[in-house]
């Protein structure tokens, strides 16, 4: 029998209903006519209704691809620090996404730090909110979910991103890797803009040793710090050169309130 994954935030961060999501999707994702073959890229993950157009800008970019390993944050801090989900399907109002078995036992092998924990992903909303994106860009998308805790040292984050790269590079799949991460929250905007261009500006640079430099400095509160390092090192690795900014925009364009916003980026590693 098969273990399904069930949705944590559907009705709640996104429409609950298949029409409706579908709709959604349908305004947000901005087709481009050349697209891009990334090597990964960053979505932010809040509600559609303040995020969902920047993630859809970047969604919209990107070629077709097979599988999409996506890192999130903790943010309950239950389970396994870094946990790579045992289900073998995710379901979402669209329908069930399988899990991608033979990557995910791929990365078992190659990580000292990654284990099988169900737990961890449960509540989590970080990882589902960018499913529905996928599976509407390809219907057969297969996932990997790995949640990597920021709690502890930067080394295991690293760790991650160089065993992604391995794990791609022995099993020829068209893979992207998806960093799921919301930028400053709850600061004015101009504060919290200063901030997140001053991280922005060495990501696209794949510098994730400056980029963590910059975050510890000017307490920047990135909720995907962790997740956005793994993918920064897994692209360089898989011969990325370079990121681009695809959007930058915050929570009070939607709410209206701009003393307490939380910023979100879309970006491409190619």
């Amino acid at each position: 029998m098969k273990k399904i994954r069930k949705p944590s935030v559907s009705g709640y961060f996104y429409p609950g209903m298949k029409t409706n999501l579908i709709e959604d999707l349908k305004k947000y994702i901005v087709y481009e006519e050349n697209k891009i073959i990334p090597k990964g890229i960053i979505c932010p993950h809040a509600g559609y209704v303040y995020s969902g157009k920047t993630a859809g800008k970047v969604y919209g970019k990107i070629a077709q691809f097979e599988t999409a390993i996506i890192l999130g944050p903790n943010h309950h801090g239950y389970g396994e620090p870094y946990a790579i989900d045992d289900s073998d399907e995710w379901e979402t109002p669209i329908g069930n996404v399988e899990i991608d078995t033979e990557i995910r036992k791929k990365l078992l092998e190659k990580s000292r730090y990654l284990q099988i924990d169900s737990m961890s992903h449960k509540s989590e909303h970080s990882i589902e909110v960018q499913v529905p994106f996928l599976q509407f860009l390809n219907p057969a998308v297969k996932i990997v979910p790995v949640l990597i805790s920021s709690m502890y040292d930067a080394n295991p984050w690293y760790e991650i991103g160089y065993s992604i790269a391995l794990a791609l590079s022995e099993i020829k799949r068209n893979a992207i890797v998806v960093a799921s991460s919301d930028f400053t929250h709850y600061e004015p905007a101009e504060q919290a803009e200063k901030k997140d261009r001053m991280a922005i500006e060495k990501i696209l640079k794949l510098d994730a040793d400056e980029f963590l430099n910059i975050v510890s400095e000017h307490d920047i509160s990135i909720c995907g710090f962790a997740p956005i390092t793994a993918a920064i090192t897994a692209s360089k690795i898989l011969e990325a050169r370079q990121g681009i900014l695809v959007d930058y925009t915050n929570s009070g364009n939607v709410s209206g309130d701009f003393e307490q916003v939380v910023g979100y980026a879309g970006i491409m590693f190619i």
